[in-house]
This record gives C-alpha cells, structure tokens and sequence, in this order.
C-alpha cells in the first residue's frame, strides 16, 4: 500500500492490467497525453460550493476560468467521436436563498467558447441528500432540499459513438403485459405522439431516461472495508458508481481508454476495469489513491508499488501514461 507524499511531480501510484492511477496534477499529466487518444472522459470536479471541501474546491467567481484549462485539453485529447461528461452539483448564493448559476455559466463557455456539442443533459436524483442549507430549508423552511446534480454530456462532435441498447432498463410489469399480447390503443394521441403497432415489441428492454437515481449510502463495500482495514481516511465526495457504470456502457465499446482527471477514490477506474475498458485516473491527494486501492483487489496485473517518470526516462513516454 502506497502513502508516499515524499514524491516530487507526478508519479505512478497503481496500475492493473486495464490501467494506471497516476498522482500528481491533472494539467501536467494531461499535456502529456497525445491528442485523440481518449475515448471517455467521466469526472465529477471539484464544486464551487459555499464551504471548502477537505479536497478543495474553487469560487464561484473564479470556477469556469479554473476549468477550461482543463477543458482545452478535454478537446484536445478526446477522440472525434468521443465524449466529456461532467457531474456538476449547484451552489447557493452565499448569505442568500438563492442560486448560483456558476455550472450553466460553464455550460455555455463550453459550447460557445470552446465549440463543444452539448449532446444530452443528464439529472443524478439522490433521495438520500441532508436538507442543507439547513437555515433555508430546516428553519425558515423556504427552500426544499437540493438533491439533483446535472451531469453535462458534452462532445466534439454532433454524432458521438453511443448506444443505448447496451444501458437498458428492465419492462415495467404493465409494459411486459403488453409484450406478452395484452391489447391496447395504438394511433394517435391527444398530444400528437403516434403510438405504432409495434408498441408491444419486445426490444429487450426499456429505453432510461435522462435521470438517473442513486442512494450514494454504501458503508460495507470493497473500499470502505479497505480504508477502515488500513486507517485510510476516505474521500468525503465520493462517485456513486451508477454514473460512471452507466455512460461507460452507453458512449464505449469493450477496450476503448477512459480518463478521470478528478479520480478522487477512482470509481471511475474500477468501473472502467470491471466492464472491460482500459483506463486513467488522475489525483494530486496520494491519500484518497492509497484509498482507492481497495476498489481493485483481485484485478489483474494489480501492483501499487510507486514508480517515478524517473523511473521510466529510458521508456516512450506514452508507456506511462495509456495502458497498452
């Protein structure tokens, strides 16, 4: 287990057969990726929330200038037909009951300024979400909870690789009846929708919409046994594992190359390697990697012994940052 902080620049904290979890900060490994190299790129960022976070996060005021630095190499690295997406969590206005629109600020940059396609918007429902701010909502009861966080779905093209046969839901009982030959009304409805004869098909599955909902309260799993077992303090924003599970099936195929540049306790990577897909995670805090360890006991090729770009001068630089 590696909880090395002595290490200068960036370094390898971990790898498997599928990947490489690289410490260090996420512009200076980037610029070393060659262009259209990446398939998916699937993060959730640092908020711009109104209180600092553990891990750190930027101003409002400052949030969509920090991000496209990141953003320029986002383009540059992504394939032609491949896809950014970003799980972004609103902010209050602080001292007020009232919203900050930091994240569509950072939407419209994206597509106007940098000429990204916003493919699709996706809203992550989290029931299980604390009643914050609790002055707004708890004791003057103003406000409801904030329990949905967009998630942008940005490409560079108009017609990124997406499928989404491979991300289909289970029938409904009163769907799988019609399946199974009960009748309904097909023609048109009041609302102009043509409902065909075809209706009753079974295509293997529902068509999900664009909320997805997670409960984000697992305290049992592989990482968090690992991270008690080891007394590794565990990050306090952690990926639920149906966002990067769900658009690794939809917008990549078996073996394409995934990147989280904020990997935090890298459930990006351990998704990308359960599914199939090779993958990089980049985190500046080696304790959330050392935590993140856990996610991948029992993967193949798993070594955490750290490894230096020092280590490496003799080899292609590409060696060490794309699993081959």
């Amino acid at each position: 287990m590696n909880t090395n902080r002595g290490e200068r620049g960036p370094y390898l904290h971990y790898k498997t057969a599928n990947g490489r979890a690289w410490c260090g900060d996420s512009l200076d490994l980037l610029s070393d990726l060659p262009d259209n190299s990446i398939n998916l790129i699937c993060t959730s960022p640092p908020f711009a929330l109104t209180r600092e976070k553990a891990y750190g996060n930027e101003k409002q005021r400052d949030y969509v200038e920090w991000f496209v630095e990141f953003a320029d190499h986002f383009k540059r690295v992504l394939t032609s037909d491949g896809s950014l997406v970003i799980d972004i969590g609103g902010s209050w206005i602080p001292g007020s009951p009232t919203r900050s629109i930091y994240h569509f600020e950072l939407l419209v940059t994206l597509v106007r300024d940098l000429g990204f396609h916003l493919a699709e918007e996706f809203y992550l429902f989290n029931r299980a979400k604390l009643p914050t701010p609790a002055q707004w909502v708890t004791i003057e009861r103003i406000r409801v909870k904030d329990a949905v966080n967009p998630i942008w779905w940005l490409s560079k093209t108009d017609r990124p690789i997406a499928n989404n046969r491979h991300v289909l839901k289970p029938y409904s009982d009163a769907h799988r009846k019609l399946i199974e030959g009960a009748a309904y009304n097909s023609g048109v409805r009041p609302s102009g929708h043509v409902i065909s004869n075809n209706f009753g098909q079974d295509n293997g599955g529902a068509i999900p919409p664009n909320l997805l909902e997670v409960a984000n309260t697992s305290s049992n799993d592989p990482y968090n046994r690992y991270c008690n077992a080891n007394g590794i303090s565990k990050h306090p924003a952690r990926f639920p594992r149906e966002v990067p599970e769900f658009f690794i099936k939809f917008l990549t195929e078996p073996g394409h190359l995934v990147l989280d540049p904020f990997a935090g306790s890298n459930m990006t990577g351990a998704l990308a390697e359960e599914l199939g897909r090779k993958w990089l995670a980049y985190e500046r805090d080696p304790d959330y990697l050392a935590g993140s360890v856990g996610r991948f006991e029992g993967a193949r090729g798993l070594d955490d012994s750290p490894t230096t770009p020092r280590e490496l001068s003799g080899r292609p630089a590409r060696w060490w940052t794309i699993p081959q």
